[in-house]
């Protein structure tokens, strides 16, 4: 990567760099950008975009990217069109007084890359300076980025002069370094283009990028959990029995793990002091930014139950908010490995144990599940497969970071499980949410060592390793099938999303080894 030119900008405008928290939430709330909540947190409207927008995304087609990207999950952009946006954005900020911040991204010295942001709004300066590393003023002084982003809200694309598909762009030159972000405020896009960077660069290191969380125990054990959104990745990583290494974004490189970031970026929908103390309690701390959150005018009491705005809603804070967070942000290698899914059809068992090659078919398929009523049109349990628990955020091919996982996995031993959070008894609308009691009680379990001396069955669905007794677990939670009134149901269900496995990894089978292909559900007798 290059380091980008900033000539340009700094000719166009003025640019405030480095700012500090409270000079940044004097200036966001003298711009009226956002409001104080009655704890001192800022709360701050994203607008129309209160999440990300993956098809205005696109990424320039050069000869660095063109036999490297993951073309068919990434829109192309040809450097002419690039260089057109690129020179409407510097002629778009001509004469405005914008914000910089000067940061890593990754808290490893050996695989971080230096990140340059340029932000329109004084809150999206500290929302980034929140989550990525922050440098000592020290390394200030010769800070050369090799990363800018620029990120202006008010700058609205042209479908038919740019090339793209919306008012809205996301547009990254990884060769120059260089991302542009427009007509979206969602602050998001930034900390995710980081993310998107250090996917495509760091797996030419042997170094795996991962969109999972992380924490380490007393004996410095650490634990990974991988998992879409709304599968408890955040809540279960927050555990005040083990260090917090990050919530959302890590690197495993051959001396270990590190976080991509400097803080957290939580759901806030339905949060509770009772279900998650120490996310809870950050929202009431002077720094941390309230996104898309209903914030009562006259008492400026947050409103966490109310979703009319989205239920995206969010929390940024520094990592040092939470009271057992790393201080570091570096592990040793994982000792386990944790997989989560909420499977709303109720099939998939509270904890299984799986080999190298099932973790890497079962990581390659990303499987969760949508419950009935979460959008327009949804009237049963619906599965979602999302390649590395992230194909949004993947810019090579999954079989990479599969092939990578697996490697790793198997050169550190490490433990390797497969978690639903979903539902048991029936699928959702007839069975009942899995206890998260019973999750932590097992996790527990999984990841003291416990776990491996208990009697394990294969399951004949899926060909995985489920444990048969659990101190103090309900065994009959265990067993799936068991919990259905009419096992019969169970059964023409269990084939039902076993078929959906299959033929969602149709597009994997070319690019894994025979061993892989044999974990799969529909051939389960091999396992």
């Amino acid at each position: 990567m290059t380091s980008s030119t900033l000539s340009p900008v700094e000719k166009n405008c003025t640019l405030l760099p480095n700012l500090l928290e409270p000079e940044l939430i004097e200036e966001a709330i003298s711009r009226e950008e956002a409001v104080f909540t009655r704890d001192g947190a800022l709360a701050a409207d994203t607008g129309v975009h209160t999440g990300r927008s993956p098809k205005d995304k696109f990424v320039v087609r050069d000869a660095l990217t063109d036999k490297t990207v993951w073309w068919d999950n990434t829109a192309s952009f040809t450097p002419e069109q690039f260089d057109l946006l690129h020179a409407d954005f510097i002629a778009h900020l001509k004469g405005r007084e914008l914000f910089s911040q000067d940061l890593y991204g990754g808290a490893d010295p050996a695989q971080r890359i230096k990140v340059r942001v340029i932000t329109e709004f004084a809150w999206h300066s500290l929302f980034i300076r929140t989550m990525l590393v922050r440098p000592e003023a020290s390394e200030l002084a010769g800070f050369v980025p090799e990363m800018t982003i620029i990120d202006l809200p008010s700058f609205k694309a042209d479908p038919q002069r740019h090339g793209v598909r919306s008012e809205t762009v996301i547009a990254m030159d990884l060769t120059r370094g260089i991302v542009l972000i427009g007509n979206s405020a969602y602050a998001g896009e930034m900390k995710k283009s980081v993310f998107s960077a250090l996917n495509f660069f760091l797996p030419a290191k042997g170094v795996m990028p991962m969109h999972c969380s992380a924490n380490v125990g007393e004996n410095g054990s650490s634990a990974l959990f991988f998992g879409l959104s709304g599968t408890g990745k955040t809540t279960l990583s927050a555990d005040p029995q083990r260090t917090l290494l990050g919530d959302d974004e890590h690197g495993w490189s051959d001396d270990g793990i590190f976080n991509f970031e400097g803080g957290c970026y939580a759901k806030t929908i339905n949060l509770s002091a009772e279900a998650e103390p120490e996310i809870y309690a950050a929202t009431k701390m002077f720094g941390t930014i309230l996104e898309n959150v209903e914030v009562d005018p006259e008492s400026r009491i947050p409103d966490f139950d109310d979703v009319s705005k989205t239920e995206n809603g969010r929390c940024a804070y520094p990592l040092h908010f939470i009271p057992n967070a790393s201080l570091t942000g570096r592990a040793r290698h994982p000792q386990n490995i944790v997989m989560l899914t909420a499977d709303a059809f109720g099939i998939m068992p509270p904890i299984a144990r799986l080999t190298p090659e099932q973790a890497m078919y079962h990581f390659l398929s990303g499987y969760t599940a949508k419950v009935a009523g979460t959008e327009t049109g949804v009237t049963e349990p619906q599965a979602t497969f999302s390649a590395c628990f992230g194909a949004p955020f993947m810019a090579r091919h999954p079989s990479e970071y599969g092939e990578l996982l697996r490697d790793k996995i198997a050169r550190h031993n490490s433990e390797c499980w497969l978690v639903s959070t979903g539902w048991t008894g029936g699928p959702f609308g007839t069975g009942k949410r899995m206890p998260i009691k019973a999750t932590r009680a097992l996790l527990t379990a999984a990841l003291s060592g416990s776990l491996k001396n208990a009697a394990f069955r294969i399951d004949p669905n899926f060909g995985f390793a489920v444990p048969i007794k659990v101190p103090g677990v309900d065994d009959s939670l265990l067993d799936p099938r068991a919990t259905w009134a009419d096992p019969a149901a169970y059964d023409a269900q269990a084939a039902k999303l076993v078929g959906m496995f299959a033929k969602n990894f149709e597009r994997f089978e070319s690019y894994v080894s025979e061993e892989v292909r044999r974990s799969a559900p529909a051939t389960a007798e091999f396992a």
